[in-house]
């Protein structure tokens, strides 16, 4: 039956079954940006085989370069190739909306009731699950993408770099896609999306678009189009913000996030440092505190991780007094800073995207994004090993990066949560509540 199966593509889903799965990912989406893109690739080119190894990774190459959060432009990317514009603005809300919820919410309890013993407990038992999510997802997107040693030199040098020398990201993606450059013309094989270890027909079997599958009409590039769709997101940019413009504080938060979603490249990890720098220091929307909490939601609640950006416009706009009530300041504020970081991204894809595939066969722009993929596999292991730095070593500062309690529990909780995902293949949502559930228990004993 299965050999079967794989000898055709299946059936192409209707827009209304897409729906579904992208309703599910927004409730489902733990563990960041590089979880989600785990999660997508797992459901969508191994098990239902919307799309070929190649063509997932020719698009998470692209979206890997933009700035902003990109995991939800992977997800529209995917949607807009498959469905049209339609699909592209259906995937893209519901990747955020149910976080949206979930964050106004939470934001509203924590300005009323604060921090509580059981919450801090669940938070204790995310964290190091958190810490597996990553390098687990980093273990799997390399596998998939370092398939020679070229490749895995880069992802090294990426590592070194941002580790020991502290180089900024949009640096090593510049580096990185000049050696993809330069490699492309010297050692073309080396550079091959998914050379050797994705090919579609060989792991997954037929996609509904494979390798060689031609891009639907709404995906060929034409002027004409790029240009109207850019009139169309400037008119709706330009609008909301002269809507804004009587409320300095909303106003400045569309400014500010735009900013945000444009100047940061290397999603929503790299935005997070200029998101604090803006938020907290410059305009004073929260304290370094509530960011630091908000930033723990962030990681232990679905959907992007950049959702950060409502916590702050909801706790930003109560603290301005934006409006005498404080739970319509809170929305307004959320729903501001929501906006103007996301809006970009649809802007990226329904425009950039048309682009994207009439380059798919050539390698001298396909040569530079692999190598920047292979790059970033090195700054999420960074990452790993930042989380797990301050999770291990809660106290732990630049001057005493091994200052005590060492937490030798939340070791053997990421060490457990590793192994349920890596060798046992357990769902992610699962290995999360199960640490959530320890961590609650804990809680109760100290």
């Amino acid at each position: 039956m299965s050999d079967l199966a794989n000898t055709a593509p299946p059936p192409a889903p209707s827009l209304g079954e897409a729906f579904k799965y992208w309703l599910k990912l927004g409730f489902i989406a733990f563990g960041g940006p590089v979880g989600q893109i785990a999660m997508m690739h797992t459901e969508l080119v191994e098990r239902r085989r919307w799309l070929s190894e190649r063509r997932f990774l020719h698009a998470l190459n692209y979206c890997m370069l933009l700035p902003g959060p990109e995991a939800i432009q992977l997800a529209i990317y995917i949607s807009w190739l498959m469905h049209g514009v339609k699909g592209a603005v259906m995937t893209g809300i519901l990747f955020f909306m149910p976080a949206f919820v979930l964050v106004t919410v939470l934001a509203g309890v924590y300005l009323s009731y604060g921090d509580t013993p059981a919450l801090q407990g669940i938070f204790y038992g995310i964290r190091p699950a958190v810490v597996a999510v990553v390098l687990f997802a980093a273990w799997r997107i390399g596998s998939k993408v370092l398939n020679n040693g070229v490749l895995m030199a880069i992802a090294a040098l990426a590592f070194i770099g941002i580790f020991f020398f502290k180089i900024g990201f949009p640096w090593i993606v510049l580096a990185a896609g000049i050696l993809g450059a330069i490699g492309g013309k010297l050692l073309p094989a080396k550079f091959q999306a998914g050379g050797g270890h994705g090919a579609s027909g060989k792991t997954h079997g037929p996609a509904i678009i494979d390798d060689d599958t031609p891009p639907p009409a709404h995906a060929k590039f034409s002027w004409g189009r790029l240009i109207v769709m850019t009139v169309i997101f400037i008119a709706l940019w330009g609008s909301v913000m002269l809507a804004l413009r009587p409320e300095p504080t909303l106003f400045d938060m569309g400014e500010f996030f735009t900013k945000a979603a444009f100047l940061t490249i290397g999603g929503a990890y790299a935005v997070l440092p200029y998101v604090y720098q803006g938020a907290v220091e410059h305009f004073g929307w929260l304290t370094g505190p509530q960011m630091m909490d908000g930033l723990a939601l962030g990681e232990t609640t679905p959907g992007p991780l950049i959702k950060v950006v409502t916590w702050i416009g909801y706790l930003g706009a109560v603290g301005q007094g934006v409006l005498a009530n404080p739970i319509a300041a809170g929305l307004a504020g959320a729903t501001v800073a929501t906006f103007f970081t996301f809006l970009p991204s649809f802007w990226f894809i329904l425009a950039g995207g048309p682009m994207v595939e009439a380059t798919r066969g050539e390698l001298r722009f396909t040569a530079p994004l692999t190598a920047i993929t292979a790059a970033v596999v090195g700054v999420i292991l960074n990452l790993a090993l930042f989380f797990a730095w301050y999770t291990f070593w809660p106290k732990a500062t630049d001057a005493q990066p091994f200052a005590a309690p060492f937490e030798w529990i939340s070791v053997l909780v990421a060490i457990a949560a590793f192994l349920a995902l890596w060798k046992y293949k357990q769902d992610i949502m699962k290995v999360i509540g199960v640490c959530a559930l320890f961590g609650l228990v804990h809680s109760f004993f100290v």
